[in-house]
């Protein structure tokens, strides 16, 4: 890239500083009752809207007062715990079935969920040279970005891209399922090999596996992996394929929706939301900060120490000095999340299986001990729990998954939540998403100047 000019670097530094110098102030949302980040001043969200899709339940409200249950997660109305319990139960896979039920609002019957994993494993191809030409010519280091890319390059090999009859989306959206799995994981291997100059291999999907058992299959050497891994990463995919609307990457998914435009802006738009750290870039955040906390705790077992450590990261004196220790805290859960409690409980059988039961105790005591860490350092009584993405990155980690795969590892599961709000919003809504801003800047007067428009100079006042 070309380098920038000394007068033009000096320009950007002082509209810099100047940008920086001039913050909204909290006390402003307050004085015009603004909802700052679309959230009401006891924590909850702004309603914005309907759906059927996905409900998170937490709390109940009594005379306004929100109060706080043991977290809940539904999809189209059916528990998201007894989904997981019914499909490992009866030792069978269960991401196709959530899928189809996120799409379709009911679980499918047997001869559903044949045609179904059928239909998506028939899709579960890229058009001829893709790979080539889209992925590997142009390899990134980050891979959500790279998936961003592929899905808006999907649209020209769309015969009929924008049309967005319900089911012309619907096909797109099945198709897209099907695809993510080969976006992320050629992804993957190209940023493997022509960044990190590592050897090359490229496996082809396989028609009878599944989700979960084609991502291992792909970006494994030898292609090979267990019947536990390809269990416990189907779980991870089923845990992370819905939250509601009001998650930050459905919502934009569906603002964007919202416009009229087509599935593939709409979805590499939830795509880009993803990828933030605050949102499904949480888990390698996570993942990192427990890195971090196991080189600087020598004794995993001593409570002490790792409350010393979160206290530190607290205090913005260790890990990244953001002051968030990650994976603990969520905008709608409070004593729980139903989510991490399911990773949790099948965290345990993959590190007993693969010998890191060390490691699965560190992470229940630091899950036990952060809320309390957290509100004796806060002197507040705010309940916080870990949330989905504590586990995950350890998860994954123990399947072997690289920590730059864990968010698109996100993407491939959310893509089915995505799709279905984007057909409800298609379907239900009708009218674009608008919301208002407040301008709080005084009206400025100029004059000319040497032939040159110029402000005249005012402080930034109230309207």
């Amino acid at each position: 890239m070309k380098e920038f000019s000394k007068e033009q670097k000096r320009l950007f530094e002082d509209f810099s500083q100047s940008m920086a110098s001039r913050p909204i102030s909290v006390d402003k949302y307050d004085r015009f009752n603004v909802k700052r980040g679309l959230r009401n001043s006891n924590g909850t969200g702004v309603l914005v809207g309907l759906t059927r899709v996905g409900e998170v339940f937490s709390y109940y409200m009594d005379d306004g007062e929100r109060l706080p249950v043991e977290g809940h997660l539904y999809y189209n109305g059916i528990a998201l715990r007894d989904l997981v319990l019914g499909f490992y139960e009866d030792k069978r896979f269960g991401y196709e079935e959530t899928a189809y039920l996120l799409l379709f609002g009911e679980l499918p019957d047997r001869d559903q969920l044949v045609n179904f994993e059928k239909v998506l494993a028939d899709n579960r191809t890229l058009p001829a040279n893709f790979i080539e030409d889209m992925i590997f010519k142009s390899p990134s280091a980050d891979i959500m970005n790279k998936l961003a890319r592929t899905v808006l390059s999907l649209y020209p090999y769309d015969q009929n891209p924008d049309d967005t009859s319900v089911n012309n989306v619907l096909r797109q959206s099945i198709e897209l399922i099907a695809k993510f799995p080969l976006l992320i994981s050629y992804a993957y291997m190209a940023k493997r090999h022509y960044i990190d100059q590592e050897s090359l291999y490229i496996h082809s999907p396989k028609p009878e596996y599944n989700t979960a058992q084609n991502i291992l299959h792909l970006i494994r050497s030898d292609g090979m992996f267990t019947e536990l891994e390809a269990q416990i990463l189907d779980l991870a995919l089923v845990v992370h394929a819905e939250h509601g609307g009001g998650n930050n990457s459905t919502f934009t998914t569906r603002c964007v929706t919202s416009t009229g435009t087509d599935t593939y802006s709409a979805i590499t738009a939830g795509i880009c939301s993803l990828k933030g750290p605050q949102h499904g870039g949480a888990s390698g955040k996570a993942y990192a900060m427990m890195q971090d906390l196991k080189s600087s705790v020598k004794n995993w077992r001593n409570e002490m120490e790792i409350a010393d450590y979160l206290q530190s990261v607290l205090k913005k004196e260790a890990f990244d000095r953001s002051g968030l220790v990650y994976g603990i805290g969520h905008a709608v859960y409070t004593l729980s999340d139903p989510r991490a409690r399911l990773l949790r409980d099948y965290a345990r059988a993959l590190a007993y299986e693969s010998g890191r039961e060390d490691e699965y105790l560190l992470y229940t005591t630091t899950e036990r001990m952060a809320p309390e860490v957290f509100q004796s350092f806060k002197k507040s009584d705010k309940l916080v729990c870990a949330n989905v993405d504590f586990y995950s990155g350890f998860i994954y980690d123990m399947l072997g998954i690289p920590p730059e795969m864990f968010t698109p590892i996100f993407a491939a599961a959310r893509i089915s939540g995505w799709c279905a709000h984007r057909l409800e919003e298609l379907i239900s809504s009708g009218r674009i998403i608008r919301p208002a801003y407040k301008n709080v800047m005084k009206r400025r007067k100029y004059k000319k100047i040497d032939q040159r428009m110029r402000h005249t100079l005012v402080s930034d006042e109230d309207n």
